[in-house]
């Protein structure tokens, strides 16, 4: 009696501290105050450039006619996504870098990897849609307005968010089924799979495995869709004789293969590894990149490189400043 009664306090203990966790605490960089506060500035700038880059460029695109094509709708809603995955983040961050009270309720960490995981899973599916829209483009000029008309590009923008909303529930759920009875502090400065996983004292076996394939599946169909339809473009490259049409075309996709690279590059690096080689300090920096950096460099990726974008730019603001 007595040692089934001690089993049964053990048990009632282990309920409480799996239940009694109603917030996390977001370790962070650093604990010295300086170099938090000067963290503070580079990321509030960060942050600051990042809002005003990505939401003037769908300005642009809402209040220039010229610019109402489908590229550009495309890019004016990788912007808006820039936007607002950098907004899940950034702020409580650079919160948390002046305060002494880091932590994070549980609903709030739950949101916050929601939200990431949607916005980064449907910003690869809308770099695939992308490319494919530079394939028909570049590949059949005079057909382009046909096949790419508002019912196809709005069904392939609204695919792109019903699938990062379907593989971010995936996870939020998975994530938030386990238990975090050891400890609820995170070496991260924001919610994120892999270091929520690192604290579950669960058998977190099934998450590794529905990151590795899950992850895995999005990244070859994605991967193999820009590949391919890169290939037909690289084939009427080929087929041009004009030096003009050429460059055109290279300045165009190069700057859509430089953000496809660099998204890519760190997604995988991110979430295809086994747990065994999951490095909390440097793995922080990586995801803050993919979340914050990225977001910050597409409009200079996407934008200043392009002409349309450049004269729209001067169309813009030039009667503004005309104007005033």
């Amino acid at each position: 009696m007595s040692g089934s009664r001690s089993d049964l306090d053990l048990y009632r203990v282990q309920v409480r501290n799996v239940t009694e966790i109603t917030m996390f605490i977001l370790m962070g960089f650093t604990d010295d105050f300086e170099v938090q506060v000067f963290i503070f500035l580079l990321f509030l700038a960060i942050y600051l450039f990042t809002l005003i880059g990505n939401l003037g460029l769908v300005f642009l695109v809402i209040v220039d006619s010229r610019l109402h094509k489908p590229m550009y709708h495309f890019l004016s809603v990788l912007s808006s996504l820039d936007a607002c995955c950098s907004s899940v983040v950034t702020p409580k961050m650079i919160v948390n870098f002046l305060v002494e009270n880091k932590t994070i309720s549980y609903l709030e960490c739950i949101t916050q990897t929601l939200l990431l995981v949607t916005f980064g899973t449907t910003e690869c599916f809308l770099l695939a849609a992308m490319a494919y829209d530079r394939y028909v483009a570049i590949y059949d000029p005079l057909l382009y307005s046909v096949r790419m008309a508002p019912r196809v590009y709005v069904p392939l923008i609204i695919a792109s968010y019903v699938g990062g909303i379907m593989h971010a529930t995936v996870h939020t759920v998975a994530t938030f089924s386990l238990s975090f009875c050891a400890s609820n502090e995170i070496r991260h400065v924001f919610c994120d799979i892999p270091p929520l996983l690192a604290i579950s004292c669960s058998d977190t076996h099934t998450n590794q495995l529905l990151l590795f394939y899950l992850v895995g599946s999005i990244e070859i169909v994605t991967v193999l869709i820009v590949l391919i339809s890169y290939g037909f473009i690289l084939l009427a490259i080929l087929r041009m004789h004009s030096a003009e049409g050429r460059m055109k075309v290279f300045s165009t996709c190069g700057s859509h293969l430089t953000g496809v690279s660099i998204y890519h590059g760190t997604i995988l690096f991110m979430y295809m590894r086994p747990s065994s080689s999951y490095a909390l300090d440097h793995d922080m920096i990586v995801s803050i990149f993919y979340s914050i950096i990225i977001p910050m460099l597409n409009p200079v990726i996407y934008s200043l490189r392009n002409k349309d974008v450049k004269e729209a730019i001067k169309r813009v603001f030039g009667k503004k400043s005309v104007c005033s």
